[in-house]
């Protein structure tokens, strides 16, 4: 059997690149397979050592890429990482709020069309039979309502399309993509995981798929590699690997994490309002686009809701109005915590009683920072930290990291973990000045079966207390913690 990468007895010559072990690991032609295992488990790792960006010790990975005649590992196999979904390592220039402030927007600025069409013509040769294949994909992600869209505009659902458009141009021989299917809606990953299972038979091409869910794991995929404790076990086929599956008990919070966070002090100078959020005839264009028509909702003190809808349909532009993150919000008729917007309160008097999380939150991120003071930064409402925090402070920070089972990250740099790990980073930060109303847009991105139970876990047990509003986002129902008990669900406009 033909076998296009293997890696014999690797050791990456750098020490902190290093598995627990040395790696064996080999890709036969015609298997398809599916990357696994708890986050910070290394199977990041492992890719980098597949694509060749952690160089190893005497022995280098051997590939055969037949019938291809590209001579370039790069053009062979092409990575989609999790954090490229976000704007990746070039796009210092990106903040939080750039997504909603259209004063960023120019003669200058790309379209999805113009980006697309450069990826293709970079990409290889003009075909026809190239230019069907573009034509076949804009079809089946559905977006040639997105090619006339600045890619500034983009949700983070839009951005992985994208990403997964320009990367199929190139044609690669084998194509690896971590978690492609977070933030997608369920009918867009359906379509992916159609598409992939085609391509895969007609064009000669080799997928591993990076998973944290392993729910996702789609039915072209034959073999399955597991990684965890920085340990690459024997490959597998999926039916051997779904047979002994571990169970994911039905908590995993413990009772006295439970009991800690129920236990909580109230704080002196909370808001108590009937109405959390109250907004009236809503609407927010972008140039030609309507975003949201009309939109009337009201969100009462205690309710948690389920926000929902298609990629596209408005759910963080309805969510940044919520935030103040949003310029357009001063001119809507919104009321926040009983207050009308532009009564005379600031954008931080605010966001002081919200904590927030979300894949633009994710993405704004890129300072590699000690995760102690990324979890402190939620107190500050600031991304990245400008103020010194008070011991006390840092008291709430490791108290929250405990919970959600990352206490041992605290002194680890940001940028140097996993992007699960990131994700729980992330949602300490959200919890860590115990607002009287959370948002969590996509808040299990990129966590594994366990650690997403945790955080449902950690939400559920948040809301019993008094004065404590969530409104969520998920692409999974599945994923909605008990206690939700209101939803709204957002139409996308042509």
């Amino acid at each position: 059997m033909q076998k296009t990468i293997q890696i014999t007895h690797g050791v990456a010559r750098m020490p902190e690149w290093r598995m627990a072990e040395p790696v064996n690991f080999e890709a036969l032609d015609g298997e398809q397979l599916a990357i696994v295992g708890p986050n910070g488990g290394g199977k990041s790792m492992l890719v980098d050592m597949i694509v060749g960006r952690h160089p190893l010790l005497m022995h280098d990975p051997e590939y055969d890429f037949s019938p291809s005649a590209k001579p370039l590992v790069s053009d062979n196999i092409r990575y989609i990482t999790f954090r490229d979904s976000y704007g990746g390592d070039n796009d210092k220039t990106y903040y939080l709020q750039q997504r909603w402030n259209q004063m960023e927007i120019d003669e200058n600025t790309p379209t999805v069309g113009s980006k697309l069409e450069e990826a293709y013509q970079l990409a290889g040769a003009d075909t026809p039979e190239r230019r069907e294949l573009q034509q076949h994909i804009y079809e089946l992600f559905h977006m040639e309502h997105l090619l006339d869209k600045y890619i500034i505009l983009l949700s983070s659902g839009e951005l992985r399309k994208f990403k997964l458009a320009s990367t199929l141009f190139a044609d690669p021989r084998i194509l690896i993509m971590d978690n492609p299917f977070i933030g997608l809606d369920a009918e867009t990953r359906d379509q992916l995981k159609e598409l992939l299972g085609t391509l895969s038979r007609e064009r000669h091409l080799q997928i591993i798929l990076v998973l944290s869910k392993v729910d996702d794991i789609p039915d072209f995929i034959t073999h399955v590699v597991e990684v965890r404790d920085m340990k690459v076990l024997p490959k597998v086929t999926k039916e051997e690997y779904l047979k002994s599956r571990p169970e994911i008990p039905a908590h995993v919070l413990s009772e006295e994490k439970r009991q800690a966070i129920l236990n909580l002090p109230h704080k002196a100078k909370e808001f108590h309002s009937d109405e959390v959020v109250n907004m009236h005839d809503v609407c927010i264009r972008y140039g030609k686009r309507t975003i949201l028509k009309d939109l009337n909702w009201v969100v009462k003190n205690g309710e948690h809701w389920a926000l929902s809808g298609q990629n596209g349909a408005g759910k963080s532009t309805l969510l940044s109005l919520v935030c103040a993150d949003n310029p357009q919000s001063y001119a809507c008729d919104i009321a926040l915590f009983g207050n009308p917007r532009g009564s005379g309160e600031s954008i931080w008097d605010i966001k002081k009683h919200i904590g927030y999380v979300s894949p633009e939150m994710h993405r704004a991120y890129q300072r590699d920072m000690p995760c102690v003071r990324i979890v402190a930064s939620g107190l500050m409402d600031s991304v990245g930290l400008y103020v010194k925090p008070k011991e006390g402070d840092y008291e709430k920070c490791r108290f929250w990291m405990d919970i959600f089972g990352i206490g041992d990250l605290a002194d680890r740099t940001f940028l140097k973990i996993s992007s699960g790990e990131q994700r729980l980073v992330l949602l300490a930060r959200a919890f860590v000045k115990d607002p009287e109303l959370l948002i969590l847009d996509e808040p299990l991105h990129g966590l594994d079966n366990t650690q997403r139970r945790l955080v449902k876990d950690v939400i559920e047990t948040f809301c019993q207390r008094d004065n404590k509003t969530m409104i969520m986002v998920t692409h999974y129902k599945n994923e909605l913690p008990a206690c939700i008990d209101h939803s709204i669900y957002l139409q996308r406009h042509a």
